[in-house]
């Protein structure tokens, strides 16, 4: 299926690894131009390399951002200028009891997941808006639905981002821009990776066995009964940033392998 991405520029947030990282090998792969961001210039210029060892054609670039400074922020702004699609993927997690979320963590988590899709969105929808053409994606998660207790605060803001995506997309009533939340399940990113690993080593288990364990004790009400790859969540976030999602507006797109147990 030609998903008719030639011509467009997107920028994805936090996409030197994992769920971003997939997602711009395959917009690339659309022949769409890609903007990647990560910490810093090396895990950029690493992350490149990957994509151009895979596609030699890919046109790809990337931007150093820490998207807890504004500062970093208003410098990718500045060099950035237009993109038709914008991924809002950056974001931190972290284990942690509610006692012990300190203010500071709280801001932090607010600050980095939240208020770094907010400052992009403020400026790309108005020219997206004025072009009648665009896509605003917001990475949520299934965690904004069913609020982790050992992650609160990570929760409250996929929740948060599945409010500030329905609100962008009322602004788009009657144009060919879209805002839309994708929000994935247990992914087996780089850090689940880790993760798994280590419980395996801990417990002198396989990964198997402590990934089948998981989805019974802690992800029961999963229907895949496994991680999904990183690639499998990229797949639907590129089919919305494409012109054939036109008539998908304001919603809220589960990959969540069946977690959330709702008709809707």
């Amino acid at each position: 299926m030609d998903l008719q991405l030639r011509q467009k520029t997107a920028l994805v947030t936090g996409s030197t690894a994992g769920i971003g990282f997939s997602i711009a090998k395959k917009l690339l792969a659309e022949g769409t131009e890609v903007i990647i961001t990560g910490r810093t210039e090396q895990r950029i210029q690493d992350a490149i390399d990957q994509l151009k060892d895979q596609q030699p054609e890919a046109n790809v670039r990337g931007v150093a951002v820490d998207f807890g400074q504004t500062s970093d922020i208003d410098r990718l702004i500045q060099q950035e200028p237009e993109v038709d699609i914008l991924v809002n993927n950056v974001g931190i997690f972290e284990p942690k009891d509610f006692v012990d979320i300190s203010d500071e963590d709280w801001f932090r988590f607010f600050t980095v997941n939240v208020m770094s899709g907010v400052r992009l969105s403020r400026h790309y929808l108005p020219r997206m808006l004025q072009r009648n053409w665009g896509r605003i994606l917001f990475i949520s998660s299934e965690s904004g639905l069913h609020i982790p207790t050992e992650m609160i605060h990570y929760g409250t803001t996929k929740t948060a981002q599945l409010a500030i995506s329905r609100g962008l997309a009322e602004l788009t009533t009657g144009t060919d821009v879209t805002v839309n939340a994708v929000l994935p399940g247990p992914t087996y990113s780089e850090g689940v990776g880790e993760f798994i690993r280590s419980l395996a080593r801990q417990q002198q288990k396989d990964e198997a066995q402590v990934e089948k364990e998981f989805f019974q004790h802690a992800r029961p009400t999963s229907i895949l009964q496994r991680f999904a790859s990183t690639d499998e969540v990229a797949n639907m976030v590129v089919y919305l940033s494409s012109p054939l999602a036109s008539a998908t507006n304001g919603a809220a797109v589960r990959v969540d392998g069946g977690v959330v147990r709702t008709i809707a």
